[in-house]
């Protein structure tokens, strides 16, 4: 499968793990090789150089890829060359923790609003946003165009949530809840699932080792 980009979605998937390692490089250095950024990712040189080459971007032979570069072209290819405006819907204990951290601004994200359907939540000040009644949300987001929606509410609710975002134009979901979400193909759903992370997990501590597909 592919994205709109023509990029194929394994490698969409990989690039965060480039930029991560290329952002957490010394500022003085200048380039890197594929076989490096392949270290540092826990991935193989020639799977970084066929992904990288998605990009338009090849490295020189003896001295790699211009860092700076290589930088700007993944953000530019995942968007992160402007800011994305993002909601929180559901301010419990997982809600609350994603609120307050303060790693997504220098990544392109902006905490803009955080909503919740418990009366004895909303008015309620958390790193300076106040949290607002969910029915408030349809006049928030046609006022202020809202990217993207978290969702970290209980799974019986995760639905509804997901319907309201979609009624008011949110084209893209985060969804940490436990719940599988039925939304039209023109919206995006990611769902982060830590039961499901963790039984995984107990895949591999079990012994399983599954087939290898090179991607």
């Amino acid at each position: 499968m592919k994205s709109s980009s023509g990029i194929p979605k394994a490698t969409v998937e990989r690039l965060p793990r480039y930029l991560r390692c290329l952002e957490a490089l010394s500022p003085l250095r200048a380039t890197i090789s594929s076989t490096d950024l392949a270290k540092l990712s826990n991935m193989n040189a020639a799977k970084v150089r066929k992904d990288l080459s998605h990009l338009g971007t090849y490295g020189v032979r003896g001295v790699g890829y211009d860092a700076e570069l290589l930088r700007f072209q993944i953000k530019r290819e995942l968007g992160l060359t402007r800011e994305w405006d993002v909601i929180i819907i559901g301010v419990g204990n997982l809600g609350s923790a994603l609120a307050n951290y303060g790693g997504f601004v220098n990544r392109g994200f902006s905490i803009v609003g955080l909503y919740d359907a418990d009366m004895t939540k909303v008015g309620m000040r958390m790193d300076g946003r106040i949290i607002r009644h969910i029915s408030a949300l349809e006049s928030d987001a046609g006022r202020d165009g809202i990217s993207i929606g978290v969702i970290t509410t209980p799974a019986e609710v995760a639905q509804d949530v997901a319907t309201l975002l979609v009624d008011c134009g949110v084209r893209s979901i985060l969804n940490f809840a436990p719940a599988e979400l039925d939304v039209p193909d023109t919206v995006h759903v990611r769902q982060v699932d830590l039961a499901t992370e963790l039984q995984i997990l107990s895949f591999y501590m079990s012994g399983g080792t599954p087939e290898a597909i090179d991607a």
